[in-house]
């Protein structure tokens, strides 16, 4: 595989991973909008919002057996599109059959786009041989903040969801036809196949795959601890003003985008173990000064350092999937991605649940200590980590920039 078409894989996944970071942040972003266009009462939405989350956990689960016939390049290729459509779906009907339907259609094809992308993120990591999977999230993050940014607009000039969500999708969508032309399963190169075929046929191994999962899992409910609560914490307990509450989602996303960008820097100096550490106390750092918080800069502060904790965890956990099991790599990623799901079921509902019957400030502690939880199991981070960027002796498969 030549050096230039590595390059082109790479960039044309970066650009996957930024659609789909504005294709999701404009769906969670105009929930409320979503909410009146529909009718949906405030006791049924749970249900709509958890449907979204268990349907991808399922599409993930059937997407390995699909990549196992028709590759990870293909399923994504046709699954973002899906995905596309399925947002401006939701943004057409009325009725409450029509927003099941579109959201269980954006579902579906969410669970097979996650796993596919970030199968190829790390078939492409093994072909350059160093760390290169924090800057795809990166490129999500810009997404994401892009989508949000965009979705401000929608709500400032009070356009309609079918107006706000058509422009974007009329751009989006033959970008994402475009870039599809240049997908790279990285592992398809020779050396990289070589290295596979030493664990060929050991498939994966639940047991060695359990410490991932549950720092996936720790991972998404911090992360959906600050979607979802930190507007209304800086708010209800610290006493911020309504504008002032919208900042701390926006400054834990900038630090995200901002943590990723030099990860990857990071784990090739000092290894993912290192840097996943470092990451998983920052976090934990992060939820204390929310904790303790006597005011709302104060908090501010808080999301801000946990947006740079947890923004190396997520993508450095694929990547050691694909270390651990690098003759089943594709499977390894599909189930690990079930797991994001599952953090995000989890996390809203459990503080919501321990504020109600506690207290928000008390709430704030336990995802902080299971964020501390993956300083224990970061030594699964390690597992052939002299491979594929993870520590000081990387033989490099190819040079490519």
């Amino acid at each position: 595989m030549t050096d230039a078409r590595l390059r082109r894989g790479r960039g044309s996944l970066a650009v996957s991973f930024f659609v789909q970071g504005v294709t999701f942040a404009l769906l969670v972003t105009r929930i409320p909008a979503i909410q009146d266009q529909y009718g949906i009462s405030d006791a049924l939405l749970p249900a709509f919002l958890a449907a979204v989350p268990i349907l991808a956990g399922v599409a993930s689960v059937m997407t390995e057996k699909v990549v196992a016939k028709a590759g990870p390049a293909v399923v994504l290729r046709w699954a973002q599109p899906f995905v596309l459509l399925a947002l401006l779906a939701v943004g057409i009907g009325n009725e409450l059959w029509q927003a099941a339907l579109a959201l269980g259609l954006f579902g579906l094809a969410v669970g097979a786009l996650d796993a596919s992308m970030n199968m190829l993120g790390v078939s492409l990591q093994r072909a350059y041989g160093r760390s290169i999977m924090l800057g795809f999230h990166a490129s999500y993050s810009l997404g994401g903040i892009a989508g949000a940014s965009l979705a401000w607009v929608g709500a400032h000039w009070h356009l309609s969801l079918f107006v706000s969500y058509l422009p974007v999708v009329a751009v989006l969508l033959p970008l994402a036809f475009i870039g599809s032309r240049w997908y790279v399963a990285g592992g398809d190169a020779p050396e990289a196949l070589a290295e596979a075929g030493e664990s060929k046929g050991s498939g994966v191994a639940f047991k060695l795959l359990l410490p991932l999962c549950l720092v996936m899992t720790f991972a998404y409910i911090g992360d959906s601890t600050v979607s979802n609560w930190s507007a209304k914490y800086l708010q209800d307990v610290l006493g911020s003003s309504e504008e002032l509450a919208t900042v701390p989602y926006n400054a834990y996303m900038v630090t995200t985008l901002l943590g990723r960008a030099v990860g990857d820097f990071g784990v090739r100096r000092l290894g993912a173990v290192a840097v996943v550490r470092a990451g998983a106390v920052l976090a934990a750092l992060g939820f204390a000064v929310v904790a303790v918080s006597p005011g709302a800069w104060a908090g501010i502060a808080g999301f801000t350092v946990l947006g740079l904790g947890l923004s190396v965890i997520v993508p450095q956990t694929f990547a050691a999937a694909g270390r651990l099991f690098p003759g089943a790599s594709d499977s390894a990623v599909a189930r690990l991605n079930v797991f994001n799901y599952v953090g995000f079921l989890i996390g809203s509902p459990l503080v919501g649940a321990l504020g109600d019957a506690w207290s928000y400030r008390g709430a704030m502690l336990v995802p902080m200590v299971l964020v501390l939880v993956t300083v224990v199991y970061a030594t699964s981070f390690g597992s052939r980590a002299a491979r594929y960027g993870g520590g000081h002796e990387r033989p490099r498969t190819v040079d490519v920039g």
